[in-house]
């Protein structure tokens, strides 16, 4: 899942934060040219990969490792840094020089603005070209959009009428009602409490949702809680794991309340000017990450315990990208 922070706390954060990052101590495995084939313009130089600390990040970084070694450059694996307001940093400051990252993230949290954007399209060109007054290139993103979202139970689907989107909710009895989010999701104006009104069905309303319909939890029991029937509808991110391992049906955001978060690479421009086919091997990448390969890919670490990159090279072999070498 996407590491938010207020814009505040960013700021200090972003103060607070220094240089000196070290370099990954985790393994990461050679592959052999397959659809990504060694670059002119590589030709053995430098280039540092950054991550986040998280599941996601940390298979997106292991992919963007293996292809651009692939591609013939010398990568300095910095992955796991730990979270968003550093990791920012270093790309700001130069320590890093590629890394995947979320439109919405860029948009909300790193440039501060008030609202996100639903539509993907248009919150990828808005944070791509607000960001390049900071040397920063967004690449075009993935299908795949981290964002919020509300799951249910799916052998609970014919039980609430075939229930498939948002809206569906306040056609169901009022008791049927029930959430289970976590403290910060709560609390953000961006989270429940908007969407709810956005979908008419105000908190603390007998004819909406009555604030004892709803369970505050922690991120992971959410899911638990929702598989074991706590309650019918739990907050997820769209890319966990945890969706189809628990058999998890995903509801629709049919009026497009969330903001977009696609994940897309974002490379320091000057790196890009000097080694433009850095866009070329992402482009071979990002067009098949989709929500369902994601799930697939966090579930394989969360759920199986495999390692990050051993799944990413598994991935970038299955789909032909990289060949063993």
């Amino acid at each position: 899942m996407r590491l938010r922070l207020p814009a505040v706390a960013l700021v200090a954060s972003l103060a607070l934060s220094g240089c000196g990052l070290e370099s990954a101590n985790t393994f990461t495995p050679q592959a052999a040219p397959g659809q990504i084939a060694p670059l002119p313009d590589a030709d053995g130089a430098e280039v540092v990969v950054g991550t986040k600390n998280f599941t996601e990040a940390l298979i997106l970084g292991k992919i963007a490792v293996i292809a651009l070694q692939t591609a013939g450059f010398e990568v300095t694996d910095r992955s796991g840094i730990p979270g968003a307001a550093p990791a920012r940093a270093a790309m700001l400051d130069g320590e890093v020089e590629v890394q995947w990252e979320y439109t919405g993230t860029g948009w909300l949290n790193y440039l501060g603005m008030p609202e996100g954007i639903p539509d993907r399209q248009e919150q990828y060109e808005a944070v791509r070209d607000a960001d390049l007054a900071n040397g920063l290139t967004w690449l075009p993103p993935a299908p795949a959009n981290n964002t919020y979202a509300f799951a249910v139970r799916s052998e609970a689907v014919p039980e609430l009428g075939g229930i498939d989107s948002l809206s569906d909710i306040a056609a169901l009895p009022v008791e049927e009602r029930t959430f289970c989010v976590e403290s910060e999701f709560a609390t953000r104006s961006d989270g429940f409490e908007p969407m709810l009104e956005a979908y008419g069905i105000p908190l603390g309303d007998p004819q909406g949702v009555p604030r004892e319909n709803v369970s505050i939890l922690d991120t992971g029991a959410v899911y638990t809680a929702t598989d074991n029937g706590l309650c019918n509808f739990g907050e997820v991110f769209t890319t966990d794991g945890r969706i189809p391992a628990l058999d998890l049906t995903v509801l629709a955001d049919d009026r497009a309340f969330f903001p977009a978060y696609n994940v897309a690479p974002v490379v320091l421009t000057e790196t890009l000017e000097q080694h433009p086919g850095i866009a070329d091997v992402f482009a071979q990448i990002t067009p098949l990450l989709t929500d369902d390969v994601l799930q697939q890919l966090n579930a394989r670490v969360d759920v199986d315990g495999e390692d990050p990159a051993d799944v990413a090279l598994n991935w970038l072999l299955s789909e032909g990208l990289v060949a063993r070498p």
